[in-house]
């Protein structure tokens, strides 16, 4: 192990969310470099620490429970351990992230990452509320050594609305793919509608709220039993459960609509479905539309701001619709299940989301010096 400094990775997440899979895809990765890593985590929150983590990386716990508190520990940890560079993922992080570094006077590079777009977050937030978070950004991004983005449309929102100098940026498609998300895809799973052609499942996966908009893709797959037999899985827990379920029963399908609930493993259900429908009203890279294509899975998504059009190429990989177009998703839809693309053109489409080279990117943009 080399005797340089050490780099941190700060994470204060849901313990479910899109960044706890980034995390614990990276963490195996940076195991592979010759480097000390700092995991920072706060209380109360994820990531989880796996059991078998590197023994190149380091947790390190901050005495607090909320991530308004975090700045003063943070300025404690910079001030005792002087790491070479720091990564954070959450606006809440990246702004004392960098206040921290301002006050305490090291010279850590911080590398900020956004992963949703600002564009469409802002939209669902009252005026006073966005102004505010627009303007935290503007006044604190531009300091940041560097910016990481899944996509180009939350990079280009974090030039336009935050000011980051685009020679920052880091777009690093979301680290999915690798041997162990292969292994978890290829395990049996024992339901009893998969493997009758004659009936597809449509599945789709998600927190069951608002901006995940399952309402329209229920609607959609009302439309299309009215046409041909077909079922619908919503893997996922949410506060709009009760709802949806409603819905179901209220358009006639209930029957046909079943909601396990959150999955550990979605991957078996994701490579035995016909077919994955994202129906979100926003996204920042969809790491599940890559997830579905890894497991050879075709896709139809709404063009949401900002990861689908780009995972799927503009619908060259997939079909895109307009949000809340249940008309227009009712055809993709079937259209997709008449004519789906090949697995091959899938896998194609997800080779920039392998983990090794994501992890090597994250690397270099957080401007590590090699030992």
């Amino acid at each position: 192990m080399s005797a340089t400094r050490p780099l941190a990775l700060l994470f204060a997440t849901s313990g479910h969310s899109g960044v706890d899979r980034i995390v614990a895809n990276l963490l195996p990765e940076f195991g592979r470099v010759d480097r000390e890593f700092h995991l920072i985590t706060i209380g109360g929150h994820g990531p989880a620490i796996p059991s078998d983590l590197p023994a190149n990386i380091r947790p390190v716990r901050l005495p607090v429970s909320t991530k308004k508190l975090v700045a003063p520990p943070l300025m404690a940890y910079l001030l005792r351990h002087r790491p070479e560079a720091l990564l954070t993922a959450n606006h809440q992080l990246n702004r004392a992230a960098l206040l921290a570094r301002r006050l305490t006077g090291v010279s850590t590079r911080i590398t900020i990452r956004m992963g949703m777009s600002l564009t469409a977050m802002g939209a669902e937030m009252k005026t006073k509320r966005r102004e505010a978070l627009f303007r935290s950004m503007r006044r604190w991004y531009p300091l940041a050594d560097a910016a990481v983005t899944p996509s180009r449309g939350v990079a280009e929102d974090l030039m336009r609305v935050a000011g980051v100098p685009e020679e920052r940026l880091h777009m690093i498609r979301n680290p999915l793919i690798n041997q162990r998300f292969l292994e978890l895809a290829a395990e049996p799973l024992d339901h009893p509608w998969y493997g009758q052609p004659e009936t597809p499942v449509i599945l789709g996966a998600g927190s069951l709220e608002p901006r995940k908009d399952f309402a329209t893709l229920i609607r959609a797959f009302a439309r299309v039993r009215e046409q041909r037999p077909a079922r619908l899985i919503i893997l996922g827990e949410g506060r709009e459960r009760k709802a949806l379920e409603a819905l179901s029963t209220q358009l006639g399908v209930a029957d046909h609509v079943q909601f396990p609930g959150f999955q550990q493993n979605p991957y078996p259900h994701m490579r035995q479905a016909s077919l994955f429908v994202l129906s979100s009203r926003r996204e920042g890279a969809s790491a599940v539309i890559i997830e579905a294509m890894a497991c050879g899975t075709p896709v139809v998504s709404t063009d949401c701001p900002s990861g689908p059009a780009e995972a799927l190429e503009n619908g060259r990989y997939g079909r895109l619709v307009a949000i809340g177009d249940v008309e227009a998703m009712a055809a993709a839809i079937s259209t997709t299940l008449d004519q789906p693309p090949s697995r091959e053109g899938l896998w194609e489409a997800v080779r920039e989301n392998d983990t090794a080279l994501a992890a090597r990117r994250y690397v270099a943009a957080m401007g590590v010096v090699s030992p």
